[in-house]
């Protein structure tokens, strides 16, 4: 997987932890806010078919079938 180098401000207190735990663990920040990014995008993903899942329900959306799927990509 290729690294992109990126710049973000971070309060204070997170600069720390990530320190402390960092030098502690003996791993790369850059490795620990990856993996951390990458469970909170899990999380993130659950919330969003949730709520994808809720707009269908109530009727805000309306859902394809897999037919349609199927049809429109010629499968």
């Amino acid at each position: 997987m290729q690294s992109v180098k990126a710049t973000f401000t971070l309060p204070d207190h997170l600069v720390k932890e990530l320190s402390e735990f960092s030098q502690e663990l003996g791993e790369k920040k850059s490795h620990m806010v990856a993996k951390a990014l990458n469970q909170y995008f899990d999380i993130l993903d659950l919330e969003l078919a949730k709520k994808r899942s809720l707009e269908v329900r109530e009727g805000k959306v309306e859902a394809i079938s897999l037919e349609a799927v199927k049809e429109e990509l010629g499968l």
